[in-house]
């Protein structure tokens, strides 16, 4: 296993055992609220210190890019982490059993490792830059769906941009009408595992952060997938606009979409 991948997976488990310690039980737990809808709780801060504190062990000089506790520029700025402590924390705030922790390591600002795991259901997705994809040690493909007819998709309400709303409704709709269903489970990482995983054939999404994509992107890629933004192009990591699956769903996928977009999304 790659060293890095290691040291995330060791994280990540860290994290792991806090929110399933916590998960259903009826606590205070302290909930804040970041920005309209979006909320951080003292779980979503323990389960991220675990993880710093887990990387910081093996590379005290390696900087972090945290959902929680922002940008920190430690003495080796080359070696990044790329953190989300709890991907899905409404879920988890409401005992859905659907949330996850997401933490990718980039050398130079390209990610060469990535973690998502889902501690209830206890599936590790993993990837190594060329290395590929696994599920619990068992290798991963995407799925060989040809066009959109028939397929699975995910997605995620642009809930912090509600003034995408018409936009994100109008995108909805003609994919909709071409596909057998799609689905809103309020985990982008998760989403993006399960595309890497053959569970859905795309995903596509609004205004996510680099610790919703980091990790699921390689995971996509490394499974065979790509992972584009709404134009085909590269900037979804800074955008935050994704498109996600097998290539030819993505190819079809753009082509219904592109007529609603807004001019600043093709």
């Amino acid at each position: 296993m790659h060293p890095m991948l290691n040291i995330a997976v060791r994280a990540a488990r860290a994290a792991g055992k806090i929110l399933v310690k916590n998960f259903g039980v009826e606590v205070d737990l302290n909930v804040q609220t970041k920005s309209q809808n979006d909320f951080v709780t003292e779980i979503d801060k323990a389960a991220e210190s675990a993880i710093i504190r887990t990387i910081q062990k093996a590379y005290p000089d390696h900087s972090f890019l945290a959902e929680e506790s922002g940008e920190v520029v430690g003495k080796d700025s080359d070696h990044q982490w790329i953190i989300d402590p709890l991907d899905g924390t409404t879920n988890y705030l409401r005992g859905i059993p659907h949330f996850a922790i997401s933490i990718a390591y980039l050398f130079k600002g390209v990610v060469h490792a990535a973690v998502i795991y889902d501690p209830l259901r206890e599936e590790l997705f993993t990837a190594t830059k060329g290395q590929g994809a696994q599920l619990n040690g068992k290798r991963l493909r995407v799925t060989k769906q040809r066009d959109l007819n028939g397929a699975l998709l995910a997605t995620g309400f642009p809930f912090k941009r509600k003034d995408m709303t018409k936009d994100y409704l109008a995108v909805f709709a003609s994919l909709f009408e071409h596909t057998a269903d799609m689905r809103r489970d309020g985990s982008a990482a998760l989403d993006l595992a399960y595309v890497a995983n053959g569970r859905i054939d795309g995903f596509w999404e609004f205004s996510l952060k680099p610790w919703d994509i980091a990790a699921g992107q390689l995971i996509v890629r490394e499974a065979g997938g790509i992972v584009t933004d709404f134009s085909g192009g590269h900037s979804f990591m800074r955008s935050g606009h994704v498109v996600a699956g097998n290539p030819k769903v993505v190819q079809h996928l753009l082509t219904k979409a592109r007529p609603h977009l807004p001019e600043s999304l093709r």
